[in-house]
């Protein structure tokens, strides 16, 4: 595998070139299990282990290497495993708050477009949507919304109108990934040996649809639950597969809770139109609630605005008062 083929870029040879002369050398992390990491080189993929002294230094647990990663790697002169004694600089990272705990979670890192794929069933989820978003713009990717399961839509006008209100200018691709339908305009999104991530909730179609990108079954897939459209969280770790016509796709396992690490004060992104609006508000401390002459609530009456996105806006992190 050449290093244009795993996201080797010029920047990053730049910045691997301090790392050159002491024998090391590049690789990117394609799986992080709990001991171990295997990484993919020029020459094959490996086994690796953090060097003891990266990981002494190490301020969050998030500066370690994660899936996506690129690294300066020494190989073992035996048959133990290589150390990773560097990781590069990250051109983004989707990091989280670690579920329970005080402390980021790396997801991914060097992501250049990140999917977030929706189900059209029982997954359909606006307040959720919103906060892919807010992560996604947090980690320096671009977005793409994939709304998963057209055969299952109930109305899918409407749903795809209702996504579009809540994400005005994201794209939007409408597809079956288990019919193969629209799949074919993603794969636009890997020129240039770009690296896409998949985030959503369990059984939204993630595996399926990365098999489907990939063009073989790398990952397993489950039926859902009929009772709640819910997934058996299939994928159970990320990891990072190359294609056989450029680019990588990382899968990630459903997340089913989502709390931001850095949470925005604010929602540009989201709320603009809902901010545009209330500067028409009778009132300039309009809540949106019960006031008269609320031109948000007139929006959400016309369905300019639909009702999840205003109950999100009412929802949001403040800035605590001066």
């Amino acid at each position: 595998m050449t290093r244009a083929a795993f996201g080797w870029t010029a920047q990053r040879q730049t910045d691997f070139a301090n790392f050159a002369t002491d024998g090391l050398i590049p690789g990117r992390v394609v799986g992080e299990h709990r001991t171990h990491f295997r990484v993919a080189t020029e020459a094959e993929e490996i086994t690796a282990e953090i060097q003891s002294r990266l990981r002494k230094s190490a301020q969050l647990r998030s500066d370690l290497p994660g899936v996506g990663d690129f690294v300066a790697l020494r190989l073992s002169a035996g048959d133990g495993p290589a150390m990773i004694d560097a990781v590069l600089p990250r051109s983004t990272a989707l990091v989280r708050k670690a579920a329970g705990e005080a402390r980021p979670q790396l997801l991914a890192a060097n992501i250049d477009v990140i999917f977030i794929v929706m189900g059209l069933d029982g997954d359909f989820n606006l307040q959720r949507l919103e906060r892919y978003l807010d992560l996604v713009r947090d980690s320096g990717s671009a977005s793409v919304i994939v709304a998963n399961k057209i055969d299952l839509a109930q109305n899918l006008a409407a749903a795809t109108k209702e996504i579009s209100a809540v994400a005005p200018g994201v794209p939007l691709h409408a597809i079956s990934a288990r019919g193969r339908t629209g799949v074919d305009k993603l794969k636009a999104y890997f020129d240039h040996n770009r690296t896409i991530a998949l985030i959503g909730s369990s059984g939204a179609g993630k595996s399926t649809l990365t098999n489907q990108l990939l063009g073989r079954d790398a990952q397993a897939t489950q039926e859902v639950r009929v009772h709640d459209d819910r997934g058996r969280h299939t994928t159970t770790h990320r990891q990072l597969y190359f294609r056989e016509h450029g680019g990588a796709i990382i899968d990630t396992p459903g997340m089913r809770g989502l709390e931001l690490w850095n949470a925005p004060t604010e929602s540009p992104l989201n709320f603009d139109d809902i901010e545009a609006l209330a500067s028409q508000c009778k009132f300039r401390n309009c809540q949106h609630v019960t006031e008269p002459a609320c031109a948000v609530r007139a929006a959400v009456a016309t369905g300019t605005i639909t009702p999840q996105h205003l109950a999100s806006y009412q929802q949001r992190p403040r800035a605590p008062p001066r």
